[in-house]
């Protein structure tokens, strides 16, 4: 899994041999900075040239044959042991409420089952899209899988680029949606204005002071009002966008206040977007690289109560995403579906992906 912080390829191997979901082992490999700088010129233009899309295409999959081959040489199996690859790609632009509705990921699935000479089951979200979903977000029914409780209404979190959230009631319908951003923005300020990919802990966030009027400017944004389902990317929430909503307020801050007040947006994004749920979780389980953030989840804790890591559920925040797309794969090879309308609003139950034979 390559998500949209765009800071590397978590991968993960999973064992469904035993008739349960065994985690074998994972690693983080980061993009290579020259990679990394190109995917995000190309994402905060907007555009490029054919040849540039081409070659991260084979870039991406250079890299993530890289992280298969790291993955299984720390947990000591061979390619020959592994059933298939689950490749989510990495998006350069989702847009499923278009005239033309799309999304679209980069990172060549046959050169990635060239590279490993293992099968490679890849392209997962444009089936539901076709079936009139929005494609995303695909991984709340390996939440409900996995973190489900037959005693209490549990909410998942997830703070990559972008936050997303599934709700796990004890019994009934699984929701999820996108609430807006996570990592993205935070990451986007502190590189333009630092030099640095992220910020520390939110060290730098908690040294500001929120500005009410720029984070009731930007809680105006119309995307927020819309309900599920829904999804978005940095197609929306990016600097230029900042810029455009934030005008002067932008340009006569002091930019460790932006950084708390965009701190202060996700949270309460998050928090604004459980008014769609039909109640109150009684636990809030986070994943993703924005569980790192001490200063988000002080935010998060004032907006939400008590907010608890996923590692204390069975799976480190860093491997939930990549253990989703492994058995996303699962079920494709199996030919079981791998979307949830109630989520993605297709059209009802898809196979997902494309199946490259090793």
């Amino acid at each position: 899994m390559s998500g949209t912080s765009l800071d590397g390829v978590d991968a993960v191997v999973l064992d469904f041999d035993k008739g349960g979901l065994e985690l074998v082992g994972s690693l983080h490999t980061p993009y290579p900075p020259a990679l990394r700088a190109a995917l995000l010129e190309v994402l905060a233009r907007g555009e490029a040239r054919l040849e540039t899309l081409g070659q991260l295409d084979v870039q991406l999959a250079d890299i993530y044959a890289a992280a298969c081959h790291g993955v299984w040489q720390t947990c000591g199996v061979r390619a020959e042991d592994i059933a298939a690859v689950g490749c989510h790609g990495q998006t350069l632009w989702h847009a499923p409420n278009g005239p033309h509705p799309f999304t679209w990921q980069l990172g060549d699935p046959h050169r990635l089952a060239e590279l490993t000479g293992v099968t490679v089951v890849a392209d997962f979200r444009r089936r539901d899209v076709a079936a009139g979903g929005q494609g995303a977000p695909l991984v709340p029914a390996f939440h409900a899988d996995v973190f489900r409780s037959e005693d209490e209404h549990r909410l998942l979190l997830n703070l990559g680029g972008i936050a997303n959230i599934t709700w796990l009631p004890v019994d009934g319908e699984v929701l999820g949606f996108d609430t807006g951003p996570a990592n993205g923005l935070l990451d986007a300020w502190c590189q333009e204005v630092r030099g640095e990919p992220y910020d520390t802990n939110g060290q730098w966030a908690a040294s500001g002071t929120v500005l009410p009027a720029l984070l009731e400017k930007l809680l105006a944004e119309p995307w927020l009002a819309q309900p599920p389902p829904r999804s978005t990317g940095r197609e929306l929430f990016n600097l230029r966008w900042l810029r455009r909503v934030a005008g002067d307020l932008l340009a006569n801050a002091n930019p460790a206040d932006v950084q708390a007040t965009l701190a202060e947006y996700t949270a309460a994004t998050v928090a604004d977007a459980l008014r769609f749920l039909p109640a109150a979780p009684k636990r809030v389980l986070v994943c993703g690289g924005g569980s790192f953030n001490g200063h988000l989840l002080q935010r998060l804790t004032a907006r939400l109560g008590t907010v608890e890591n996923t590692a204390d559920h069975g799976l480190d925040p860093m491997q939930v995403e990549a253990a989703a797309f492994a058995w996303l794969a699962w079920r494709t090879l199996n030919s079981l579906p791998g979307n949830l309308p109630a989520v993605t609003g297709a059209r009802g139950e898809r196979v997902l992906g494309c199946v490259i034979p090793a």
